[in-house]
């Protein structure tokens, strides 16, 4: 297995990826809205981090993530947005190992803290979560506001 940056010559096999996440959410989103996500792995002003799981030379999953600041901490805390891996590699320990290749960027970068979330009803991911990391206290809220 490989964890590493994603390239530009990834595209034809993150894209099949992206959609299958996209629909286990349930979620759709425009053609420019992948391409603009797509775009903002590359723009070092934005400060998005696009990773790939790599199994015998074929992109087999992803991570993102991204750094931001809070007021409580001098450092920089990495959230894990999206994370995915093909359903035809899951149980080999995928999830495992890009969430501990996110957790060692986040270090190596001099990040507080790697952290994510997930649906209340995501209960196989929720196992993994529960194997590598600890619940935090909080609950989050949101307003929509489109």
């Amino acid at each position: 297995m490989i964890f590493r940056e994603i390239r530009p010559s990834d595209r034809a096999a993150w894209e099949p990826l992206w959609a299958g996440y996209l629909e286990f959410y349930k979620h759709s989103l425009s053609a420019e809205q992948t391409e603009l996500t797509w775009n903002r792995f590359f723009d070092n002003a934005v400060r998005l981090h696009g990773f790939v799981a790599e199994l015998d030379g074929v992109v087999v999953g992803f991570a993102h993530c991204w750094f931001n600041h809070t007021t409580w901490l001098d450092k920089a805390d990495l959230y894990l947005e999206d994370l995915f891996v093909s359903p035809d590699y899951r149980r080999r320990g995928l999830g495992e190992f890009l969430i501990q290749g996110c957790a060692d960027f986040a270090h190596s970068s001099g990040a507080s803290r790697l952290y994510w979330q997930t649906q209340r009803s995501n209960v196989s991911a929720q196992k993994l979560y529960y194997k590598v990391a600890a619940l935090s206290e909080y609950i989050i809220f949101e307003k929509v506001l489109a």
